[in-house]
């Protein structure tokens, strides 16, 4: 089993900035499917950003133009860049490897002024 660690989480102000890290236990990021999801209170857990082994992305077309996911197969570490947050992206932010199911413990970003 993968062991993924997030961070990077917290508390910000809308139209502000986060990036979240999650940190692999291995060199797996270059050969696994890796998305970025979250879950807000209520409500369903949903893909948020994903990138192939190949390095193409997709996001949910809430995030599209704010958030960026990205990949250092050196560090063993993959991003999730938000910018513009809004309030409505508060949730607990989880690094999965979903086609493994491995998940990391989650990370709670809260948008609020």
């Amino acid at each position: 089993q993968v062991h993924l660690v997030e961070s990077g989480g917290g508390l910000v102000q809308p139209g502000g900035s986060l990036r979240l890290s999650c940190a692999a236990s291995g060199s797996i990021f270059s050969t696994k499917y890796t998305g970025w999801y979250r879950q807000a209170p209520g409500k369903q857990r949903e893909l948020v950003a994903a990138i192939t082994i190949g390095g193409n992305t997709n996001y949910a077309d809430s995030v599209k133009g704010r958030f960026t996911i990205s990949r250092d197969n050196a560090k063993n570490t993959v991003y999730l860049q938000m910018n513009n947050l809004k309030p409505e992206d508060t949730a607990v932010y989880y690094c999965a490897l979903p086609l493994s199911g491995d998940w990391g413990q989650g990370t709670q970003v809260t948008v609020s002024s």
